[in-house]
C-alpha cells in the first residue's frame, strides 16, 4: 500500500467526509482543525475565529488506488471555490478553504488544478482557495468524526439547507453526497 495523507478545508467538515470516505482506497477520512496556532483546540475554540484553524478533513488514502490528483478534483466539486468569507451558510475564517500540501508533488498537482480550473471560465470570480504548506492537524472531538453516519438526517437537512447541495447540482451536475 502507498499510504499518503491529504488535507482538505472546505467550510463544515461534516459535508467534507461522506464524498472522500466513499471513494476507494481511502483508508480514514478525519474531521478536524489546522492551520492555526493554538495547540489541540477544540470546537468552540475554532469557532471562537481566534485560533486560526480552519475545519478540515484529513485523508489517508493509498495513492496506487486512488490518486491525490483525483482527490484534488473531487475537492474542488464540494465547495464553492470562489467564496473567500466561509462555505454557504457557515461564514467566517474557520470555515474558509484551503488545500494543505503535505509535499512538493501535492502542491504542484493542487496549483496546477487550480490553474486549470481558473483557466476553465467555469466561474465567473476568481477563484479563492489557498494554497498552504500542512501544519499540525488536530481531531476534532469524536461526536463530529462520520457525522454522516451517526446522524445522517441532520446532515442530509444540513446539506441541503446551508446550500450546499444546491450549488454542487448546479454548478457540477451531480447530487449533493
Amino acid at each position: 500500500m502507498s499510504k499518503e495523507i491529504a488535507t482538505f478545508a472546505g467550510g463544515c467538515f461534516w459535508c467534507m467526509v461522506k464524498p472522500f470516505d466513499q471513494q476507494p482506497g481511502i483508508e480514514e477520512v478525519l474531521s478536524g482543525y489546522t492551520g492555526g496556532h493554538i495547540e489541540n483546540p477544540t470546537y468552540r475554540q475554532v469557532c471562537s475565529e481566534t485560533t486560526g484553524h480552519l475545519e478540515a478533513v484529513q485523508i489517508t488514502f493509498d495513492s496506487k488506488v486512488y490518486s491525490y490528483e483525483k482527490l484534488v478534483e473531487l475537492y474542488w466539486t464540494l465547495i464553492d471555490p470562489t467564496d473567500a468569507g466561509g462555505q454557504f451558510y457557515d461564514r467566517g475564517e474557520s470555515y474558509t478553504t484551503a488545500i494543505f500540501y503535505h509535499n512538493d508533488e501535492q502542491k504542484r498537482i493542487a496549483e496546477e488544478s487550480k490553474a486549470r480550473l481558473e483557466q476553465s471560465g467555469k466561474f465567473k470570480k476568481p477563484i479563492s482557495v489557498k494554497i498552504l504548506p500542512a501544519k499540525p492537524f488536530y481531531a476534532a472531538e469524536d461526536y463530529h468524526q462520520q457525522y454522516y453516519r451517526k446522524n445522517p438526517m441532520h446532515y442530509e437537512r444540513y446539506q441541503i439547507g446551508s446550500g450546499r447541495a444546491a450549488f454542487i447540482q448546479k454548478h457540477w451536475g451531480h447530487e449533493h453526497e
